[in-house]
């Protein structure tokens, strides 16, 4: 042990000068790594709390702490996990579908109420136009589940979780040459996905069974007319597909729905 890291004994210190004292206890403190805010009192030649700089931190902790609350209370799901939710209601949701598909045939009841229902509405606007009938019961689709996508989850935690991914795919350029820090961000990024497929897969929950009654109505009505081609010799799954894309895109960014 070296003479500078001896500890000094309440005699030595007794004999020692403010400046001595001062550099000593500075020292120590930055051995320590003490991030208490000190400040040095000549009278009692010691250093003491400031707590000046105390009460500026706790009030700026305190802000913050409103802050976060405030933010909580305006969208309860931040309080966990950034409002992940869980897989379990989608899960669900998927199976019924998936049930609703395989019944179509053998119960003519969800059948006929869909094409009670489909038929004077969607089906005339295809008796009346095929191609522009399709265009506008598409854009009306794809309203409607942008809508449910804008109010039906969490934006701020989906903007939150984007904004995140950004930073992180910044940061894994920048550390090209470092394959340690590339890896250790690439977990990063893939703990994020899950995150944000749960958040943005909820509004299926709102609109998954609508969607699939939706296109198993289409494939009745276009096997019932003789499977028409649309614009450029497109089948109206592909029509579907296009457009859908197209005016997602629009109406996302107008609404600035992530």
């Amino acid at each position: 042990m070296t003479e500078e890291n001896k500890k000094i004994s309440p005699k030595e210190f007794e004999k020692m000068s403010g400046e001595e004292v001062d550099k000593k206890i500075t020292e120590e403190i930055k051995d320590k790594e003490i991030s208490a805010p000190l400040k040095f009192n000549p009278g009692a030649q010691k250093y003491e709390l400031d707590m000046e700089k105390i009460n500026e931190k706790v009030k700026e902790i305190n802000k913050k702490i409103e802050s976060k609350s405030s933010e909580e209370k305006k969208h309860p799901d931040l309080k966990n996990k950034k409002g992940e939710g869980s897989f379990t209601l989608i899960i669900f949701i998927m199976l019924i579908s998936l049930l609703i598909v395989s019944l179509w045939e053998k119960t003519p009841a969800i059948k006929n109420s869909v094409h009670y229902v489909l038929n004077p509405s969607a089906g005339f606007l295809l008796d009346w136009n095929l191609n522009i009938g399709m265009l506008v019961v598409v854009f009306a689709i794809t309203l409607l589940t942008t809508i449910v996508q804008k109010y039906g989850t969490n934006q701020e935690a989906l903007k939150e979780l984007k904004k995140e991914q950004k930073e992180i795919s910044q940061q894994m350029k920048e550390f090209k040459a470092h394959p340690e820090k590339l890896i250790e961000l690439q977990k990063k990024q893939f703990k994020l996905i899950p995150k944000q497929m749960k958040l943005s897969m909820r509004a299926i929950a709102y609109t998954g069974i609508p969607f699939i009654l939706f296109f198993r109505w289409f494939g009745d009505y276009f096997l019932e007319a003789g499977n028409p081609k649309l614009w450029l010799g497109m089948s109206w799954f592909l029509f579907y597909i296009l457009f859908a894309i197209v005016f997602g895109a629009i109406l996302r960014k107008w609404w600035d729905v992530v």
